[in-house]
């Protein structure tokens, strides 16, 4: 899994990457090849897993039937670390990695779901949303905490909502959305191709035993079982 050549490789370079990507963001609802409304029936999850001692990052994706939950397909890849940390740009640290184990699926996700951030990012294009662009895929975000923006904790029954809001604009840049009753609830964001509203109800119906998704928990435990598998073997990945 060679790291893009013209990929960024300093702070600068992936700031004017974001600016430059940002504005090709669709935030609203869309319709599949079959003319189909989103998001589609085929629902995939993508997580990684990194080990920074030993500069690997391991990938997933997870392919789910939207209807019953069942794994469909799954495909995992293991490469280099391809950016440093820097809050606000890790997308340039996962996006390869991800990128190789959605193209190891023998079919096309309808929607990807992203452990993360779409349009509730700072420069307004977070994993969700690069990753929608870069691709044309339809994505969203749901991440496990607000970042750097505000909300008022939504009621304690499922499906409560509020507004996830930039403090400095006043923007509404996605949804503080309760999976589960009395549990503390996950950030939702429009990723690409997709509507708010649509963002919220497909991941309320991913999420209907637990806190998150059933793409994320999927993913999420593959990806690091294969970076366990990856350096349990010395797996090469040059």
């Amino acid at each position: 899994m060679p790291i893009p050549a013209d990929w960024p490789t300093t702070e600068t370079e992936a700031l004017a990457e974001q600016e430059r990507l940002r504005p090709l963001v669709l935030a609203q609802d869309d319709e599949d090849e079959d003319g189909r409304p989103a998001p589609g029936r085929l629902i995939a999850g993508v997580d990684v897993a990194y080990d920074d001692e030993h500069d690997l990052v391991a990938a997933a994706a997870v392919l789910l039937d939207r209807d019953t939950l069942d794994v469909v397909e799954q495909a995992t890849a293991v490469g280099r670390i391809a950016f440093p940390y820097i809050p606000g740009l890790l997308a340039f640290r996962e996006l390869p990695a991800v990128l190789d184990a959605l193209a190891a699926l023998s079919r096309t996700p309808d929607t990807v779901v992203c452990d993360g951030y779409g349009l509730a990012h700072p420069r307004r294009l977070g994993l969700a949303s690069h990753l929608g662009v870069h691709t044309g895929l339809r994505t969203l975000g749901v991440a496990k905490t607000p970042f750097v923006f505000e909300n008022r904790e939504p009621g304690a029954e499922r499906g409560s909502w509020t507004p996830l809001t930039d403090p400095a604009t006043g923007e509404e840049v996605g949804r503080a959305v309760r999976t589960r009753p009395g549990v503390k609830p996950v950030y939702v964001s429009v990723g690409h191709r997709i509507g708010l509203d649509t963002a919220v109800r497909t991941t309320l119906d991913l999420a209907r035993r637990y806190r998150l998704p059933e793409t994320t928990r999927h993913a999420d435990s593959l990806c690091r079982r294969a970076l366990a598998d990856a350096l349990r073997t010395g797996t090469n990945t040059n």
